[in-house]
């Protein structure tokens, strides 16, 4: 959530900000709703300093032997129109914290202004696309034949959108998850999380899935009460909400947390797109990465973050890119965000791999995530970071099409032989 100050106090500043993302901001609607609050509470106010004078009068009158009837009806009557007042206080309050619930987050200034994803912007490259003298086969004809890899037998099982894997192929696929949570925590500083996979919706709102994109998620009914619990899209929800409501003191900042989750995602809105193959899928895995830190420190963590899951890339020998997003095609939170995007020869394009991102003091605001200022005393808001490191079902994918062979054959990269018990190929 947005400094709500920021909507008091800058508000078409703030509305030509959020104009560059592509968010249009109700601004008549806010100044109506500002208006009636401030009318309403100056009126509650006053009420409540005429029912604290009344209170004091009756207790004068009393002392003095008088009849207070006259003074207790009146004050009854206040008590009336100031528990009416009050009412239409919080119902114009829940107006404007829903509005702001809606508000995405305010870009910073060193992100690319644009439309879409077409104006996002490369920042780097790793390796060269993978060339090959024979046509390559894309992930799906590669894991067909070799029978490792089917998409019908799980929509049996339960819908399109869902996949099993066998042997080898399962083998890597666990390797790749040991492999990232190894780097991360050994070289990278990160301490290893597990986390539960069904939330509430305190965490989602907390993060920001909630209520915006309720419709992408798995929701479960639990219990004679049925409470609503949630499936995690992300490992970003639990994690994040580890230190909700929690002020972290000065010394344990930097906190740095890793965890390895399956992910569920509806993918509404997204029919007809990327339906072949594990590019989208309902159910997936990622090994997640997220940071909390001092505010001053949160842009030079956002590149570090960045520059781990790139580590992943490199040792696997994949070809990369960095893409800084444009205003248009930012998350919902995110202040700046780089994408990774992986080289598919079966695809002969670059493809998302991961998003880092820096949410500065968004999700902190809805969390109440807090450290302690030395130089103040106060507890101030933590920014909050993360990224894949990586999506572990597009990193299998990044490996079958890069390192297959004309016999279709998977080559496995040297760094992952030993999580594999020494298996150099697929076939």
């Amino acid at each position: 959530m947005i400094d709500p100050s920021l909507i008091r106090n800058r508000l078409h500043e703030t509305a030509e900000i959020l104009a560059r993302r592509g968010f249009t901001l109700d601004v008549a609607a806010i100044e109506k709703l500002e208006a009636q609050r401030k009318e309403t509470q100056t009126e509650v106010e006053r009420l409540q300093h005429e029912r604290n004078r009344s209170s004091k009068a009756i207790g004068q009158a009393k002392a003095q032997g008088q009849d207070v009837a006259p003074l207790m009806e009146a004050v009854g009557a206040l008590g009336d129109r100031l528990k009416e007042l009050q009412g239409q206080l919080e119902s114009i309050q829940s107006e404007l914290s829903a509005i702001l619930l809606g508000i995405p987050n305010l870009p910073n200034d060193s992100v690319p202004v644009g439309a879409g994803e077409e104006e996002n912007v490369e920042v780097r490259r790793w390796g060269t696309p993978t060339e090959m003298d024979f046509g390559p086969k894309d992930h799906v004809a590669l894991g067909a034949n070799l029978g490792m890899l089917d998409f019908e037998r799980a929509a049996r099982l339960s819908q399109s959108r869902f996949m099993t894997m066998s042997g080898p192929l399962a083998r890597l696929h666990r390797g790749l998850i040991s492999f990232m949570l190894d780097i991360h925590t050994r070289e990278h500083g990160y301490t290893e999380w597990y986390v539960p996979y069904i939330v509430n919706a305190d965490s989602l709102r907390g993060t920001g899935q909630l209520p915006k994109f309720e419709e992408e998620l798995f929701a479960l009914r639990c219990g004679e009460d049925e409470r609503q619990l949630y499936l995690i899209p992300t490992a970003e929800v639990p994690v994040t909400n580890l230190m909700r409501e929690e002020i972290i003191e000065a010394g344990m900042l930097p906190r740095r947390f890793v965890a390895h989750t399956p992910c569920f995602r509806s993918e509404a809105g997204s029919y007809g797109k990327d339906t072949r193959g594990m590019i989208r899928q309902h159910q997936f895995e990622k090994v997640e990465l997220v940071q909390l830190v001092r505010p001053e420190e949160s842009y030079d963590a956002l590149e570090a973050l960045t520059g781990h899951a790139e580590a992943i890339l490199q040792r696997l020998g994949l070809p990369y890119r960095v893409v800084a997003l444009c205003t248009g095609d930012l998350g919902f939170s995110s202040a700046k965000t780089y994408d990774l995007e992986v080289w598919l020869p079966g695809q002969q394009c670059y493809r998302e791999i991961s998003s880092c991102s820096n949410f500065e003091s968004f999700q902190a605001r809805r969390l109440q995530a807090r450290w302690r200022n030395p130089e103040t005393g106060k507890p101030e808001l933590v920014h909050t970071l993360n990224g894949s490191g990586l999506a572990v079902g597009r990193t299998l994918v990044a490996i079958m099409e890069n390192f297959q062979d004309r016999h279709g054959a998977i080559h496995i990269p040297e760094a992952l032989q030993p999580y594999v018990g020494g298996m150099t190929k697929i076939a």
